[in-house]
């Protein structure tokens, strides 16, 4: 795989270094990143006015193969780099504590409204169904927030009675999915559905007949290797300062699936939430009715 340059980053750092020509051309770029994806060799070096080997040489010293190189990963960075390059105004009353909190908490209620309106109340059987028979869940996420929502989900699961774990290593979730069988469960959750490791994970998983919950984009990679699919899009919202839409959606839908695994088992449920909860009289003495844990 080839390593990510973040071309822009790179420009800014060597500013100033380059060989007099190059730096020409490194401030052009600087001052025309969108322009110069698009841009010929031959037009670039007339503009800036230098050779076309100069331009050539200052794409080598970037580490690029060549122009064309350059042009392909320039344009990947600004892909993901202009929201952030150049970000939308904010109101000048955003600064506010109490217009933030109410744009915040607002986009929340909104995205969960959208939540509604997308589960499907016969996925979210299916799999109730599927995980309050499994012998033991791992919930596999990468990244910062599917792997927080993994944590979290293995956390409600194990309150159940049902031996769950949460694993983020892309090493260990292909080890763990290989011991899986019939009766385990590897739940997997991705905002794209594009991750390699959880592609690879759940086809493992289910060569050695586990069942794959994914939740993630309906039309993903990860959701074609799934048996079944709580499908979710979310549209993220253009604040760049906000926290992922996705992330409380995520968590809401494992509460509601959890909350379904629950009621269809309420014998062992009660049971094992009563022991833990026992389980905490020192740390936690009881005054009414409280969350188990803390």
């Amino acid at each position: 795989m080839q390593p990510t340059v973040d071309i822009i980053s790179l420009l800014r750092r060597k500013a100033g270094t380059f060989p007099a020509r190059e730096q020409r051309v490194a401030d052009y770029v600087q001052d025309h990143l969108q322009d110069v994806t698009t841009i010929a060799l031959s037009d670039l070096a007339q503009k800036v006015g230098v050779s076309e080997p100069t331009v050539i040489r200052f794409c080598r010293t970037l580490g690029c193969d060549g122009f064309r190189d350059f042009k392909i990963r320039l344009a990947q960075n600004l892909a993901v780099s202009m929201q952030y390059l150049a970000p939308e105004d904010l109101a000048d009353d955003t600064t506010a504590a109490d217009v933030l909190s109410n744009h915040v908490l607002g986009v929340i209620v909104d995205n969960l409204r959208l939540l509604r309106e997308q589960l499907s109340s016969t996925e979210i059987d299916k799999a109730a169904d599927i995980l309050a028979n499994a012998r033991q869940i791992a919930f596999m996420g990468v990244g910062g927030g599917s792997t927080t929502v993994a944590f979290d989900a293995a956390n409600r699961f194990f309150r159940l009675g049902i031996p769950a774990q949460a694993q983020s290593d892309g090493y260990l979730q292909r080890m763990l999915a290989s011991t899986f069988g019939e009766e385990d469960v590897l739940f997997a959750i991705s905002t794209s559905g594009r991750p390699t490791e959880l592609i690879h994970s759940a086809a493992i998983a289910r060569q050695y007949g586990a069942k794959v919950i994914s939740m993630t984009h309906p039309q993903s990679p990860l959701a074609t290797e799934s048996d079944l699919v709580i499908g979710i899009d979310m549209p993220e919202n253009p604040d760049i300062y906000k926290p992922t839409a996705t992330r409380h959606v995520f968590l809401a839908t494992i509460d509601i699936i959890a909350t379904a695994v629950a009621r269809r088992t309420p014998d062992r449920t009660l049971e094992k939430l009563r022991r833990i909860r026992s389980s905490l009289l020192t740390l936690n003495p009881p005054t009414g009715r409280q969350p188990i844990g803390d």
